[in-house]
């Protein structure tokens, strides 16, 4: 068992570096049994895992996944916590963990990280009450070392005050951002290098993982096109019919069922994310509208499978904002989740609004995301409608902005923050 033993806390000693999801982690592991961390692949989970735990085996191999098929008991054995790295590869490890934290009073048994979702007939219990689910993204500009993070999205919710925050950011370094992507791998590497990551990583999704993942056989080019289609509609309310017209080849129309099959497929290795619509208790009778908007769980995959540079999405000023807003809804992601809330978008028949954060208390905030300067007055003007329509009031009204020398609050209360600015 020995040498089936993964990292530990000595081997990553100094090298670790820290994510905002650790504190939640820390105080699942005192009141939980287990903590199942899923996430898309390459996002780090191994690594946060490890740091969490004091044992970990590591399920990647068929080696591995084989000596724990015939001994799921032995594979759990360890120090607590003990991180079992890719657990989907062998589901019934999942129930067997069940049975040891049932038979125990201690917290933090284990760690389990995933970065697909098993059949549900692989697995006899749902887990309630004994394993809590925490979803783990890329790493956010904050996280990466690329934002000061000293307007703190806990603070403006708390109704703290900031000074004047310095920004050293413009469009061309958020384009840069949004192609190299949260990769941990990528942190200490070269643009031209970084953007290799999210390449390597839709080319290893669309050779084995779509087929693996629930041993349905998808066709590669068909969810090549349907990540194409995904990626020129970023962060837009498209419908599948417009992406089952954008897959159909040779004039054979492709139906919404099978588009929402390989849908299915990105949403169970994570590589999908979907914003849901806000539906709060509004004063008007305008009709909230309820589609999700698409992104990829890093905007850097919506770059890499269209073959964009980040001078090429300068020349794109349009579709730039589109992607750049996907960046900020990662981010604003990573930092809500610390918090217990989520980010949602609103749209009515007047206006839309790009993220309302809404947290587990009730308490939220409109954000609008807008590259350039000269779009502010126009932004401000939707969030002050929607503030309108709500009878509760929001925490703070912001513009999320690649363009600015500081973050600063207008005479109308707004504030703007560059995202390299934001923080948790």
């Amino acid at each position: 068992m020995e040498g089936l033993n993964f990292l530990s806390q000595k081997d990553i000693e100094g090298s670790y570096r820290k994510r905002v999801i650790d504190p939640t982690i820390e105080r699942m592991l005192r009141t939980f049994g287990g903590v199942l961390i899923t996430g898309p692949k390459w996002c780090g989970k191994s690594w946060t895992g490890v740091h969490h735990s004091e044992s970990s085996i590591s399920i990647q191999n068929e080696d591995t996944a084989e000596y724990a098929r015939l001994n799921p008991e032995r594979t759990l054995e360890g120090e607590s916590p003990r991180l079992i790295d890719e657990w989907q590869e062998v589901p019934k490890l999942w129930d067997y963990a069940r049975g040891v934290i049932d038979s125990s009073v201690l917290k933090g048994r284990f760690i389990f990280t995933g970065s697909s979702i098993p059949s549900d007939r692989s697995t006899m219990h749902s887990g309630t009450g004994r394993f809590v689910r925490l979803h783990m993204r890329t790493m956010s500009l904050f996280e990466s070392g690329n934002s000061n993070g000293e307007v703190s999205l806990n603070d403006l919710f708390g109704g703290k005050e900031y000074e004047s925050v310095e920004s050293s950011m413009d469009v061309l370094t958020a384009m840069r951002h949004i192609c190299r992507g949260g990769w941990p791998a990528g942190i200490n590497l070269s643009d031209d290098d970084a953007r290799k990551i999210p390449g390597a990583y839709l080319a290893s999704c669309l050779e084995a993982d779509y087929v693996r993942i629930d041993g349905k056989r998808r066709s590669p080019s068909t969810m090549r096109s349907l990540m194409v289609s995904l990626a020129r509609n970023c962060s837009t309310l498209v419908k599948k019919s417009v992406m089952a017209k954008d897959i159909s080849k040779g004039g054979k129309p492709v139906k919404e069922e099978t588009v929402e099959t390989y849908l299915d497929a990105l949403r169970k290795t994570f590589v999908l994310d979907e914003q849901r619509p806000w539906g709060p208790e509004i004063r008007t009778r305008a009709r909230v509208r309820g589609p999700v908007k698409y992104h990829f769980t890093d905007p850097s995959l919506a770059a890499a499978i269209l073959k964009l540079t980040p001078e090429r999405l300068l020349m794109d000023p349009s579709f730039g904002g589109f992607l750049f807003e996907s960046l900020c809804y990662r981010d604003l992601s990573v930092y809500t989740s610390s918090m217990g809330g989520e980010v949602f978008h609103y749209k009515d028949n007047t206006i839309e609004v790009d993220s309302v954060i809404e947290l587990e208390d009730g308490r939220w905030a409109g954000i609008e995301v807008k590259q350039g300067t000269h779009d502010f007055d126009e932004a401000a003007k939707n969030l002050l409608r929607l503030k309108g329509k709500v009878v509760s009031r929001p925490s703070f009204l912001a513009i999320l902005t690649a363009s600015g020398k500081t973050a600063y609050t207008r005479e109308d209360g707004i504030h703007v923050i560059p995202l390299d600015c934001l923080g948790p």
